[in-house]
């Protein structure tokens, strides 16, 4: 029977696994209680129970904290979308695929808008980001079978830009557009970008 730290170890990593997923939950309550305003460092602490320095530990600070709970919001899209039912996942063709997609990308950002802002990695590491990486690894997959002889790396950026948090923030609060219309707007774009027919 092994002993030691190495037998510790992956007892330890369990345990800080459950610390992390608990201390997610509590900033998820306090932003649904609150805003994102309501989520300080030390609120998650007194929120989960713990020290202040678990979160500080953990997280390192409060940008931190938000783009872990982004992270976790990313990791459960990019499972719907590479594991899925259709159309989102596999199963349907690309074209329906994309469209689906982008329908999904912008209700999870108009739903968090407010962590995705507060969250959003600085101008220059936004597109190195490992979430954006995914989502633009994705498109431009989808894009390849769709229109294979088009620079499908480029235009993935393209359709991505009209999915950016900022904007919908500025269509949906500054502009008052409805869901409806940015719906429709990214199911044009995905036909001109494609040269296909929009869905009827």
């Amino acid at each position: 029977m092994q002993t030691g730290p190495e037998a510790d170890e992956p007892c330890l990593r369990a345990d800080a696994a459950r610390n992390r997923a608990r201390l997610l939950e509590a900033a998820a309550r306090l932003i649904a209680e609150h805003g994102v305003a309501g989520v300080t460092m030390e609120a998650v602490a007194a929120a989960a129970n713990v020290g202040k320095g678990t979160v500080f530990r953990r997280f390192g600070d409060r940008t931190g904290l938000l783009t872990a709970l982004l992270d976790h919001s990313a990791k459960r899209l990019q499972a719907d979308f590479l594991s899925g039912p259709p159309p989102l996942g596999p199963g349907s063709p690309p074209l329906e695929r994309l469209r689906a997609f982008g329908t999904a990308v912008l209700h999870r950002t108009a739903e968090q808008l407010d962590l995705q802002l507060a969250a959003q990695p600085e101008p220059t590491r936004r597109f190195t980001h490992p979430a954006f990486g995914s989502l633009h690894m994705h498109t431009t997959v989808l894009l390849r079978q769709i229109v294979p002889g088009a620079d499908c790396e480029l235009l993935a950026h393209t359709l991505l830009a009209s999915l950016d948090p900022a904007l919908i923030h500025h269509l949906t609060r500054q502009r008052g557009m409805p869901m409806e219309r940015l719906e429709a707007g990214w199911l044009d774009l995905v036909a001109r970008v494609t040269g296909t027919d929009r869905p009827r």
